[in-house]
């Protein structure tokens, strides 16, 4: 894992700086005066948000500048990143990471491993504490220490349904649910076959946790895993009763609306809304999950109740380390939370915000709220488990469905999730690669070996097909990958052909290529 010790060293300065004033935003400066603090002066920053948040933070950052009194002119550079990705790119190189990037609070406990997120000081802690729900405040902190600055409080998932082909009597029940859709011709789409963090919905229907355990270091310690369970074959007989629908596709993009054939219903989250509200209009609805039955009784979809956060890298400079915090603490305070819902539709973590009228009574608020009541609060989880509990959803829609196939996909699961703490310090400083190749979907690890120096290459050439694609990562993990580029993308194959995948690393960034 890249870390530089002068970030590490300076810490502690950029949090003494960044506690002056109490840690809270500065009033708007209307004077003609020209502010000066110890701060004062402009800085260059790189800084990361999802595509849609783009040209809204751009807009903020500029506000800040117009209106802090401290003197501080951000000049920024806004990139695109996804928050699933950043923790993850923000690891490959912490040096060359951006100086503040939004991401999914389940890369928290990664981010303070790999030296990759700064602690908040005590003011800016104490104004989080103060203002933000204890849901938000939770996800922000390791140990007993804040690390992040919480963007959200809406990162779970409910249902969106088309008014016009699904009744509200139907709503509480999957059974009835898949029949309308069968009926109508139309389908149901939930990301079920490839995406742990919807096929869980599932298992936490029937009391089913999984339950990480990480040191204020952030190194995983233990788990307390119950899905290979006697309630765990209940949630995968649910699972499969929606896989084997004919009408089930396994998709949370909500452009399924509008396909051929049209989807009824899509499992997403409140960042989808705008746009459902675009394609359906009128008759756009939205509720919590559904309950499905198995023998006789009757379980409540769960789902996990997130965040999204800002993250701040540890800073050379205390000075710009102090300056950025004080941009950080406004890109989320009352006011920006607020633009940003009525922009996009996110739910904010700013209890003041949660209580205006708009955020309460908008559709997909009031759904999630209702899901909320039976969700999981999205702690911090292994890297890896995202890819080991995938594979339960391949498992299952591929099994017969009968009690043995079902238990053969959870015996899987659960004992991938027991070699993560088997793993040898070889195993975990190894590169593998990893993609939707050779009949895999981002399941499988491929060995790879040393070959000299920084030189990593496949043990076996692999039959290779034109837009498949693939990455490097170390220790079967998502907290070192490599891509096709400096951007640490996925690599592409541009040929049909046989391959051995080289991947070399030099000045401790990597870059993936394929070798005939």
């Amino acid at each position: 894992m890249k870390k530089v010790l002068a970030i590490v060293l300076t810490v502690a300065m950029v949090l003494g700086l960044a506690a002056c004033g109490g840690g809270k935003t500065t009033p708007t400066n209307n004077s003609n005066t020209s502010p000066s603090s110890e701060l004062a002066g402009e800085y260059k920053a790189l800084i990361w948000c999802p595509s849609e948040a783009k040209e809204l933070t751009t807009k903020q950052i500029e506000d800040f500048n117009k209106t802090n009194t401290l003197g501080i002119k951000i000049n920024a550079t806004v990139n695109e990143m996804s928050e699933s990705d950043a923790g993850t790119q923000v690891l490959n190189d912490v040096s060359a990471a951006p100086d503040l990037y939004f991401f999914a609070q389940d890369q928290l406990a990664r981010l303070v491993q790999g030296a990759g997120i700064a602690k908040l000081g005590e003011g800016a802690s104490k104004t989080i504490t103060e203002n933000d729900d204890k849901a938000a405040v939770a996800a922000a902190t390791t140990g007993s220490q804040i690390y992040a600055y919480p963007l959200t409080s809406d990162n779970g998932y409910f249902m969106y349904y088309d008014k016009s082909v699904i009744k509200a009597e139907d709503l509480g029940s999957l059974e009835k649910l898949i029949a309308a859709c069968e009926a109508a011709g139309k389908n149901f789409s939930m990301e079920t076959d490839t995406s742990a963090w919807y096929i869980a919905s599932f298992f936490f229907a029937t009391g089913c946790k999984s339950e990480w355990t990480a040191d204020s270091q952030g190194k995983f310690t233990s788990v307390n895993d119950t899905f290979n369970s006697p309630e765990g074959l209940i949630a995968a007989k649910g699972l499969y009763k929606l896989q084997s629908s004919k009408n089930h596709v396994s998709s949370s993009n909500v452009s399924d609306f509008s396909a051929n054939p049209a989807s009824a219903i899509v499992v997403s989250g409140t960042w989808a809304y705008n746009d459902v509200k675009k394609i359906l209009g009128d008759n756009m609805g939205a509720a919590e999950l559904p309950s499905f039955t198995v023998d006789g009784k009757t379980y409540h979809m769960g789902s996990f109740n997130g965040c999204k956060l800002l993250g701040l890298k540890p800073q050379t400079d205390a000075k710009k380390g102090a300056a950025l915090n004080q941009l950080a603490l406004f890109l989320t305070d009352y006011d920006r939370q607020v633009e940003r819902f009525k922009t996009l539709g996110w739910g904010p973590a700013n209890l003041k915000a949660q209580q205006q009228d708009a955020v309460k009574s908008n559709a997909a608020q009031v759904a999630i709220n209702a899901q909320n009541q039976y969700a999981t609060v999205q702690g911090q989880i292994h890297g890896s488990w995202w890819d080991i509990a995938k594979v339960i959803g391949t498992d299952v829609k591929n099994s017969d469905g009968s009690d043995a196939g079902l238990q053969k996909a959870l015996d899987n699961y659960s004992k991938a999730i027991n070699e993560l703490f088997q793993m040898s310090d070889e195993v975990l400083k190894a590169y593998t690669v990893i993609g939707s190749i050779n009949g895999t979907n981002w399941d499988t690890d491929f060995p790879m070996t040393e070959v000299s120096a920084g030189v990593w290459k496949s043990n076996d050439k692999m039959d290779l097909k034109a837009g498949q694609e693939l990455k490097c990562r170390q220790g079967k993990s998502w907290d070192v990958s490599w891509g096709g580029n400096a951007n640490g993308d996925n690599l592409k194959v541009e040929a049909d052909g046989t391959y051995t995948v080289v991947l070399t690393i030099t000045n401790d960034k990597g870059i993936v290529t394929l070798e005939k």
